[in-house]
């Protein structure tokens, strides 16, 4: 409704649209619709770069695929005759935003690098099928994109990957996997959070994990394709953020409304793009929230040199041939001076010339890898660093310029399903049919196949459905199944000790 009285007093036909009237009561309507829709995934949005002073297409490629991410290559259209430009993997954060956070990261380093980037996926959209996801399996991801990639790639990780990064180099240098970094560039990053300890860093110290695992854990909803998966949603983490810096977002928004009253397109536009970013949200799965919580930022495992990777220990003294450059915004009131640097002293065998720290002044943590100092200053200090510990040695793409599959945002049924989040009746290539069901009376292979296509796998999430969720599966199931939903849902619930009947 807010929407359609929007554009009914914007528009041409509307004797009050040019009014200040008209425009008074569209700015109301527009910022209400802002701040209570939900945000899809964005895309990147880059469909060309300047490379030798000439404007180059860029293509964006899925080139590796796990259930929890896709790793991107920004495929630049350059003459095959040119000399290559170093392969940088820049690791996003899987803290609630999604990868197009870095956009800008990624428009600043296409003209002189091959450009890979980590696309997370939402855990709400992961069925419990696929598995779980922690910190270990971050660490794995990482190196399996780094091995894919080939030698002489260099790693980029901006904010909460520094640790992960950071393990992966040090579990692969022990190793002696060809494969390991040829630079390692760590931003605005926890490494070691008793440094000039932040806001954030002080709720982690002040509660225990047990408290984390009761207020912020949830359950994902029906028709989400991951119905019944522990996550940490992403509005909470966003709340977070939000709240550190509350009276700036007001303002933010009063300011909006004073702009589209007074006809200030510019202005507004520039709120839209920043806050329909800011605003797109994601969960992460509770395993990789709580033990990142506990490991980084209550118990300081990587600092204490306790950190362990499937029951080996992280040494990042075995680092030896990948360079190290931490940046650090001054004004960082997420990640504090000194957090990211404390890497340099846990690669206590890397020789000076192989380290460098810089440390920008007048930026906090979205200035150290956006905005206009990061452009001018930060990125011709990272330019230099990989160029200079670049090598001849470094492999080819190893394939990894060819897609595995079309990138999934080219396919309008996949965007759509996105943005209404209910693609769990449309879930593609569903494994076998999980045993668990059919340890109802009623659900044999066929009926458990049935629910499977609905993304419902174990005999938690029917024990799990709401009279709501069994009302709208019923309107999407055969007859026969739907009407034997609900005695399925009080068997389930029986067998996992719960009232019989389905939750409200």
């Amino acid at each position: 409704m807010a929407d359609m009285t929007r554009l009914a007093f914007q528009s041409p036909f509307n004797p009050m649209t040019e009014t200040p009237f008209g425009r008074t009561i569209a700015a109301s309507a527009e910022l209400f619709e802002r701040t209570t829709r939900r945000y899809g995934k964005p895309e990147f949005g880059l469909p060309e770069t300047e490379v030798d002073g000439n404007k180059v297409k860029v293509e964006e490629r899925v080139v590796w695929s796990r259930p929890f991410c896709d790793l991107l290559h920004f495929c630049r259209d350059l003459p095959k005759d040119r000399a290559r430009d170093p392969k940088l993997l820049i690791v996003a954060p899987m803290s609630g935003h999604y990868a197009t956070l870095l956009r800008g990261t990624v428009e600043a380093m296409l003209p002189n690098h091959e450009v890979f980037i980590t696309d997370w996926a939402d855990a709400r959209m992961v069925p419990l099928s696929k598995g779980h996801f922690d910190l270990d399996d971050y660490i794995d991801y990482i190196a399996d994109m780094l091995r894919h990639l080939g030698s002489g790639t260099h790693v980029m990780a901006v904010c909460q990957p520094s640790v992960p990064v950071l393990a992966a180099a040090a579990v692969m240098a022990e190793d002696n996997d060809p494969c390991i970094p040829a630079s390692m560039t760590l931003m605005g990053g926890p490494i070691d959070t008793r440094r000039s300890p932040t806001a954030v860093n002080e709720l982690a110290q002040e509660k225990d994990i047990d408290w984390f695992r009761r207020n912020v854990v949830m359950r994902v909803p029906f028709p989400h394709p991951g119905f019944m998966r522990e996550v940490y949603p992403g509005f909470l983490q966003l709340s977070g953020f939000m709240s550190m810096n509350l009276d700036r977002h007001v303002t933010a928004h009063q300011e909006f409304y004073q702009h589209l009253v007074q006809d200030d397109g510019d202005s507004a536009e520039k709120h839209r793009e920043f806050y329909d970013e800011y605003l797109a949200v994601m969960d992460l799965t509770a395993e990789f929230y709580l033990q990142t919580v506990e490991v980084v930022f209550i118990r300081h495992d990587l600092p204490k040199g306790e950190l362990m990777h499937r029951g080996r220990p992280v040494r990042p003294a075995a680092i030896t041939g990948t360079a190290l450059l931490t940046v650090e915004g001054e004004r960082d009131d997420i990640s504090g001076v000194g957090q990211t640097e404390a890497a340099h002293d846990l690669c206590s065998s890397l020789p000076p010339e192989m380290k460098k720290h810089h440390l920008q002044p007048k930026v906090g943590h979205y200035g150290v890898f956006n905005g206009s100092r990061f452009r001018a200053e930060i990125v011709p200090v990272i330019n230099d660093f990989i160029r200079a510990h670049s090598h001849g040695g470094a492999k080819a793409l190893n394939g990894a310029a060819e897609a595995v599959r079309p990138n999934p945002r080219e396919d309008y049924k996949t965007r759509l399903a996105d943005a209404l989040g209910f693609s769990a009746l449309a879930v593609d290539n569903l494994p076998a049919v999980t045993h668990d069901l059919t340890d109802i009376a009623g659900i044999g292979p066929r009926a458990a196949q049935e629910l499977n296509e609905f993304g419902i796998y174990q005999v938690s999430q029917l024990a799990g459905m709401t009279g709501e969720a069994i009302e709208s599966l019923q309107g999407e199931m055969p007859a026969r199944a739907a009407a034997s939903l609900e005695g399925w849902v009080s068997q389930a619930r029986r067998l996992m000790g719960f009232p019989a009947g389905p939750r409200h």
